[in-house]
């Protein structure tokens, strides 16, 4: 089922991308998975200056009604679209340079001076290495060596103290 469900978000991604684009706006993540209440295509979106609701409905109709043309989905499910939230994914380079001077926790593939979860502020991409800078140190990480990054509220200090994230692991 796993490979059936990323077949189907890569095909909505290949129309919703070019999309959104004429809409003024970004793509960042296209989720699909069983909940509670049934099937739930999830699409979160993006543009300079933030996301209105009305920005949401707009997408909703739009993917809606090629969703309906195209019957890519078998089964009865919900189509929610929003904002990504303060603490957004980064997916793209161009992330890591558009969000530069904002706080990030990055999740490594393998640690980098002993640690898998760095939080500090972003400075950009220099040759392919995302630049953080940490509280004492400002380190380089090579872009495949990023399991997952987001955007954080969490200062310095927070990221020394807190419990593990489930969601980062």
């Amino acid at each position: 089922m796993h490979e059936a469900t990323d077949r189907l978000t890569a095909t909505i991604q290949g129309f919703a991308e070019p999309l959104l684009a004429d809409m003024g706006m970004e793509l960042v993540e296209i989720q699909f998975r069983r909940e509670g209440h049934g099937w739930v295509l999830r699409l979160f979106i993006d543009k300079e200056g933030g996301v209105a609701i009305d920005d949401c409905a707009a997408v909703s109709r739009e993917i809606s009604g090629i969703l309906e043309v195209e019957d890519l989905i078998e089964h009865a499910y919900n189509l929610e679209v929003s904002s990504p939230g303060l603490e957004r994914p980064l997916r793209k380079r161009e992330d890591f340079i558009r969000f530069a001077g904002r706080l990030a926790r990055i999740r490594l593939r393998e640690p980098l001076s002993g640690q898998k979860v760095l939080v500090g502020t972003l400075r950009g991409l220099e040759d392919d290495e995302v630049v953080l800078e940490l509280e004492k140190e400002t380190v380089r990480i090579a872009m495949e060596n990023i399991s997952r990054a987001r955007l954080t509220l969490e200062d310095f200090g927070a990221a020394k103290t807190r419990k593990r994230l489930p969601e980062l692991e």
